[in-house]
């Protein structure tokens, strides 16, 4: 990963292929941002109209590149957009740092080092860029060629990320400083962990060596794991996980890694959905709809990746998150519709879809995580397309069993730049998953399929306790072209949100 620095260097004096410097919308015309005012003094003053005459903007993510004026120590100038200016004696905010910072990382691919001269008056200012400029220098080359047929060859000097970010104007010996940016290299190796994970093809990951995955990864950072395989999981009664399973040559498997803290008194438990290649099962996905099915795990990618941060961040918490394990296959061992699965809860669902099949392995999960009676649970999951036709790809859905709950996940999400929506969980809908011969079916009404999924989980949830859901449908893999800090494929959509949740809950502060 692109290594991060805190330095007390100017714009002027860094050494570096070049210097990043913030420009912004102002009432009229381009302003330059705080933190770029020895880079304005070599322009003599006229920066911002020196860009206006390239076609700078100051729009969010718009990024300007030109010759250094005499007296820098850098080449090149890199000025990105960081939109529309704050008020008067308003500082910037967090999200606009990070997208800036992510962009201008972006534009720097082959670089060694650049200096980012963007707004950090604070440590929070400064983790803001720290995360921005981590998370838009990331690349995923394991599967590129060398040209020879030989495996994967390493990036060359210019397709290779960003080397290093030094972030100016910081204070490398305050300790608010230094913690910020310490979180933000944890923070963002993780995010890019579960990047990796989902960026991995089918044929590169199903459930037994993503379980691997973790395994490796707790015998690294001290937490403790558990797999339970397919022969576990028929004895034990996982009639989700298994009927979802039984059609593919990968078996599932429900992952257990658990991050303990001596001096906690709350546990969170997390649950994410991993369906490693995602075909619909007996009801195939048509053409065009399964080509990125590799995704459907990035639920299990986002709760591994928070469990691996919290540990790394020595929070005063106990996180144990819980990976649903299995790949949606057709084949004359699979799941039909119309079969009935009895569910490790005892519940029995009768298939109508078996392309409805993160929810049953959820279940099985959700009813085992509520087994050791957690402080609250959260589940994160690639769930339904109705997610994205009502919130776009951009943002999250977010249900919950309980309002204050839901409004605190909400609320810590906007914190950390992830955008979501708060869902109703109307009770009407229940009745449209009311089955002539099971206890409850995986499908219900058409309209509102993103809330029925949700009805559903809450069923697996043990009785008491506090329990959101994640429908990270839309923002988990993205298909279009980067932008800010994201990256096109797999996001790691969730794992700041989980982290922060798990902070707070050390600090005593649930929701």
């Amino acid at each position: 990963m692109t290594a991060l620095t805190l330095s007390t260097s100017s714009a002027a004096t860094v050494r570096a292929d070049a210097v990043v410097v913030g420009v912004a919308k102002g009432p009229k015309g381009l302003v330059v941002a705080p933190g770029a005012e020895a880079v304005d003094k070599a322009f003599g003053g006229k920066l911002a109209a020196v860009l206006e005459t390239l076609g700078a903007s100051g729009a969010e993510g718009e990024v300007t590149k030109l010759p250094a004026a005499d007296g820098l120590k850098a080449p090149v100038v890199l000025a990105v957009g960081l939109g529309e200016a704050p008020a008067k004696g308003d500082g910037y905010g967090s999200e606009a740092l990070r997208r800036a910072a992510g962009s201008a990382a972006r534009a720097l691919t082959g670089s060694k080092k650049a200096g980012f001269a963007l707004p950090v008056e604070d440590a929070e200012a400064a983790a803001a860029v720290s995360e921005g400029a981590l998370l838009g220098a990331y690349t995923f080359t394991a599967y590129r060629s060398n040209g020879n047929g030989k495996g994967a060859k390493k990036n060359d000097a210019k397709s290779a990320p960003l080397g290093e970010a030094a972030i100016l104007g910081t204070k490398p010996r305050d300790k608010e400083f230094k913690a910020a940016a310490e979180r933000a290299q944890a923070l963002a190796a993780e995010i890019n962990r579960a990047r990796d994970l989902i960026n991995t093809p089918s044929n590169g990951l199903d459930p037994k060596s993503f379980a691997a995955e973790a395994q490796a990864a707790a015998k690294e950072f001290g937490l403790k794991v558990e797999v339970l395989d397919e022969k576990a999981l028929k004895k034990g009664g996982y009639g989700g996980l298994m009927g979802v399973g039984q059609g593919s040559e990968a078996p599932p498997r429900l992952v257990r890694i658990a991050h303990t803290h001596a001096k906690a008194t709350k546990t969170l438990a997390l649950v994410g959905k991993g369906i490693t290649y995602d075909s619909g099962g007996i009801s195939l996905k048509p053409a065009g709809h399964n080509e990125t099915m590799k995704c459907d795990m990035s639920g299990a990618a986002a709760v591994f990746a928070a469990v691996v941060a919290a540990a790394k961040l020595g929070l005063e918490v106990n996180v144990t998150g819980w990976l649903a394990l299995a790949e949606n296959m057709p084949s004359g061992s699979a799941t039909r519709p119309g079969d009935v699965l009895t569910m490790y809860s005892g519940k029995t669902v009768e298939v109508l879809n078996t392309d409805a099949e993160g929810r049953l392995v959820l279940a099985d999960a959700l009813t085992r995580a509520s087994e050791e009676s957690p402080d609250a649970i959260v589940d994160v999951a690639t769930l339904t397309g109705a997610m994205v036709l009502a919130l776009g790809h951009r943002h999250f859905g977010i249900m919950a069993n309980d309002d204050a709950f839901r409004t605190s996940i909400h609320e810590i999400a906007e914190e950390v730049g992830e955008q979501s929506w708060p869902m109703p969980m109307p009770a009407h809908l229940r009745k449209g998953m009311d089955s002539p011969v099971a206890d409850i079916a995986n499908m219900g009404e058409r309209m509102g399929g993103g809330l029925v999924a949700g009805l559903f989980l809450k069923e697996f949830v043990g009785e008491g306790i506090p329990w959101a859901h994640l429908d990270i449908a839309g923002p988990a893999f993205h298909e279009g072209a980067p932008w800010g800090y994201t990256p096109k494929g797999g996001t790691g959509s969730a794992v700041r949100t989980l982290v922060r949740l798990a902070e707070r809950t050390a600090a005593g502060d649930l929701g």
